[in-house]
């Protein structure tokens, strides 16, 4: 059996460590390493291999010897004329996967605030069209000042129940958990989230929470659990009463244009 030279030995090396960074470290081991990290340890696994070979003089010869047997040797014709065919090829084709245009797929685009449905529920029973329903205690805001005290500081027990974890003591979405979730919790300190929504939006919201959102909202679904399951239908409407008491924003009106 012919005994491999020098050269192909550091060939074989060299080629198993790419494949080794490549698929096992790279997609088996771990998620796949960048382009640039790959390329760094193979110029470190090349160099590596030159000093080896270069150290002796002896050593050095030998690893020459094939490529000026292949450049040199007439018997080595065939295999110089291979070479010379497929090195430049094999350069054109890496040329232009890097050089031509992507068919990427189109960005997944998310509606942040999707539109809720016509018909607004709690626990399958229909409360009203969407468009429609108001918050039953708001109207206590002039009628029974006193009353409506009460609901506000129901809701604000509701918040610090279940709430402030992810959207914060001061509602502006900075609470414990807030930076473990893409997309983050809602900022209701935004003057830009409460004016802009009706009552019956937030009643939907709270109460259907992420699983409860349309397609538009994907791919990166609301982290919000399900609060029907948790709260009472007065619970989730004293928490929006809260929500505007305590930033001093007031929900729109139905038939009020968005700002």
């Amino acid at each position: 059996m012919q005994k491999l030279s020098l050269f192909t030995k550091c060939l074989i090396i060299f080629v198993v460590l790419w494949l080794f960074l490549r698929f096992f470290i790279g997609g088996v081991w771990s998620v796949p390493l960048p382009v640039s990290v790959i390329s760094m340890y193979l110029g470190l696994i090349l160099l590596a291999i030159l000093v080896h070979v270069s150290v002796e003089d002896d050593r050095f010869r030998e690893f020459l010897r094939p490529i000026k047997e292949t450049l040199a040797d007439d018997n080595r014709r065939t295999r110089c004329t291979v070479l010379f065919v497929l090195i430049p090829l094999v350069m054109l084709g890496l040329t232009f996967s890097e050089m031509s245009t992507k068919a990427d797929p189109p960005a997944a685009l998310r509606t942040a605030h999707p539109a809720p449905p016509d018909e607004l529920t709690y626990r399958e029973k229909v409360i009203g069209p969407t468009q429609q329903v108001e918050n039953p205690f708001r109207h206590l805001e002039k009628d029974d000042k006193e009353a409506f005290k009460a609901h506000v500081e129901n809701g604000r027990r509701v918040y610090y129940q279940n709430c402030f974890y992810c959207h914060g003591d001061d509602l502006d979405g900075e609470g414990h958990f807030a930076h473990g979730f893409n997309p983050p919790p809602a900022n209701f300190q935004d003057p830009g989230i409460i004016p802009n929504f009706q009552e019956s939006f937030f009643f939907w919201r709270i109460s259907k929470g992420g699983p409860g959102l349309p397609p538009a909202a994907t791919p990166w679904d609301s982290a919000m659990p399900v609060w029907e399951d948790h709260l009472t239908e007065e619970e989730i409407w004293d928490v929006i009463l809260f929500l505007s008491e305590y930033t001093g924003y007031r929900p729109r009106t139905f038939g009020e244009a968005a700002h």
